[in-house]
């Protein structure tokens, strides 16, 4: 391990990074925070305070890396060569913080830091897509907990026989958005049938929709006349409560026909504040789009959920699991559909941030 490589690594990230911006921006905070009059909107101030821990944790990582480089760097000048070995275990250390702040950079589009919205629904394969959408729910719903994140549940829909038609879960922490992205696209799955009396082979596709949500400080009009809002019985499990009474609410926004149901509480005002939630992120979405078409640089091509749309394969009976995209292969599906993502998120950032620089250069050009 090469310690002047680290140290140029180190250095370069800098940039990416923009720690002098970062600075400014922090010392800007940090003034704003001291003053009395931003405490009496408390929604503003805890967004201000949340915004000054990011930019200190990352600030504080680098400046700590940075001393710590220069320290190893003069031990390692003064030490004779057979007791450097000594050192491995504090450069081992750099190297896992400097793979921090490298995550860091992938993590600096638009939104990365918001909470996620996530969406599955079924393609091609029947039963066998319902199913596989219930996986990938399951799938997302552990790997959130392995992060510390929340889930909520914004719609369900049962699938006719087994599994799920339609899911809508916002993932609440930090970076949720962020880390989530990359997961966009189609997911293919291939398995020997439980639902198959002979036990064939199966191919089942499902599609995954990633969009941050967003807050109120970001301008969205929504005029009430816009609204129609329907209440109907919720067709979610849940027992009789929920299936006799008019909880479920469907909100549509007549401009644009977009529509948002949520039946995942018992009560209507909360699944009406949850619709309400998905349908200003919806807009906000389509507006963004309009006007700098930057959702499509993050999400990437929308695609059929079918084959040869795929951005990743699941086989069960030959237990490997491959991006599409970046090359990645995991011989371990179990782990995967269990939560365990994060070198297949990673690899996904990498890829994604590869393709925005393409774009951007290509736009120079």
């Amino acid at each position: 391990m090469d310690l002047d490589l680290l140290a140029t690594r180190l250095e370069n990230l800098r940039g990416y990074l923009d720690i002098p911006g970062k600075e400014a921006r922090l010392k800007e905070l940090e003034g704003r925070l001291e003053d009395p009059a931003l405490w009496q909107n408390p929604e503003e101030a805890r967004g201000v305070s949340r915004e000054a821990a990011r930019l200190r944790r990352t600030v504080d990582t680098f400046r700590s890396l940075k001393s710590d480089l220069e320290g190893l760097l003069e031990l390692w000048q003064e030490f004779p060569a057979e007791e450097r070995e000594a050192l491995r275990p504090e450069l081992e250390e750099a190297a896992r913080k400097l793979e921090d702040l490298y995550h860091e950079t992938l993590l600096s589009f638009p939104h990365a830091e918001k909470n996620a919205i996530l969406t599955i629904q079924p393609g091609a394969g029947g039963t066998e897509a319902c199913d596989w959408a219930e996986m990938l729910l399951r799938m997302y719903t552990r790997f959130a907990e392995r992060q510390g994140f929340g889930v909520e549940v914004v719609d369900l829909t049962p699938g006719a026989e087994a599994g799920i038609d339609y899911a809508q879960i916002i993932v609440r922490g930090e970076n949720a958005y962020g880390l989530l992205a990359p997961e966009a696209g189609v997911h293919r799955l291939v398995r020997p049938s439980p639902f198959d009396a002979s036990g064939r082979r199966h191919t089942s596709f499902a599609g995954v929709e990633v969009m941050p949500e967003v807050d109120d400080t970001v301008e969205v009009v929504i005029r009430p006349e816009d609204l129609r809002i329907d209440v109907f019985r919720s067709q979610g499990h849940g027992g009789q409560g929920v299936n006799t009474t008019d909880s479920a609410v469907r909100i549509v926004h007549l401009p644009t026909g977009i529509t948002v149901t949520s039946q995942a509480t018992r009560s209507q005002i909360k699944n009406k504040e949850l619709a309400m939630k998905v349908l200003r992120s919806r807009l906000f979405e389509l507006e963004w789009k309009k006007k700098q078409e930057e959702l499509r640089k993050l999400r990437g091509e929308v695609r059929p959920i079918e084959w040869g749309s795929q951005i990743r394969s699941y086989v069960l009976d030959k237990q490997y699991v491959k991006d599409h995209r970046t090359g990645l292969m995991r011989f371990d599906p179990q782990n995967v559909l269990d939560g365990d993502l994060l070198d297949l998120i990673w690899a996904g950032l990498e890829w994604k941030a590869g393709r925005r620089q393409a774009v951007e250069e290509g736009e120079a050009d």
